[in-house]
């Protein structure tokens, strides 16, 4: 009598395409990191947007493809850290926030203190995220999402060094939002998510007209319009929950 063969196991590997996104937004953060070391702030911010366009699609990809994971779930917050955690805060800390130790023992302290505000709350926010991604309401985000963070940041250093702004010169708007931002990803605010728009189905022709008219307005002047389009969005936050607020005690009243 033949002996039973034990059963095949499953071949354990990942998915190429949606990883390889994630790794090149990955590189993209890593040379920020490098850029910045060298001064070369400009080149630096523009590689923070463009991992995270990177972090945009290989989400949309992996759904679209069926190529979800485990591993590319941990892999993608991982990258998430580097790319809109770490980068960010080093970028703005070698652009502006170092000259603060012209001003003072004091002040160079809170410098990178600041950063570190930065790093600790996209720290933060991920892990909340990645705890609460079945249970959270997928129209809002709670907290300030990291890549529109690291998007502010990014964004301020662009738009100054277009306009030839000194980041020695910026260190107080750099620290202030640095710490802003650092506390809006760790708080309660509400944003909304755009998660609602489906990418598979049919969508009307003004949608189509719209997505032309908002990559003309960007193409415009990319500096300006990607700083105050992210830095509106934070802020939006806010002005969003404390609106949410005033309703749900109108009709508390109402239904007294």
């Amino acid at each position: 009598m033949d002996e039973e063969k034990p059963p095949r196991q499953p071949r354990k590997g990942i998915y190429l395409l949606p990883n390889l996104f994630t790794t090149a937004g990955l590189f993209a953060g890593f040379y920020a990191i490098v850029a910045a070391m060298s001064n070369n702030f400009e080149a630096a911010a523009i590689a923070i947007f463009v991992a995270m366009i990177m972090d945009g699609i290989d989400g949309r990809v992996a759904r679209l493809t069926n190529t979800t994971s485990e591993f590319g779930v941990q892999y993608d917050s991982l990258s998430d850290m580097v790319c809109f955690g770490l980068a960010p805060s080093l970028v703005i800390f070698e652009w502006a926030l170092r000259s603060m130790i012209e001003q003072g023992w004091l002040w160079s302290k809170l410098g990178w203190l600041a950063a570190f505000v930065y790093t600790a709350g996209a720290a933060l926010r991920l892990a909340r995220f990645n705890t609460q991604v079945g249970t959270a309401d997928k129209r809002y985000f709670q907290g300030l999402p990291s890549p529109s963070a690291a998007a502010v940041l990014a964004g301020l250093v662009w738009f100054s060094e277009d306009y030839n702004l000194d980041g020695g010169d910026m260190w107080m708007v750099g620290a202030l939002l640095a710490a802003s931002m650092g506390a809006l990803m760790v708080s309660n605010v509400r944003y909304y998510s755009f998660k609602e728009i489906d990418f598979r189905n049919r969508v009307p022709f003004v949608a189509l007209i719209l997505v032309v008219v908002v990559f003309v307005v960007i193409s415009s002047h990319p500096p300006s319009v990607l700083f105050f389009g992210f830095l509106l969005y934070a802020f939006s936050g806010p002005v969003l929950t404390l609106y949410q607020i005033r309703q749900r005690r109108r009709q508390r009243k109402l239904s007294s």
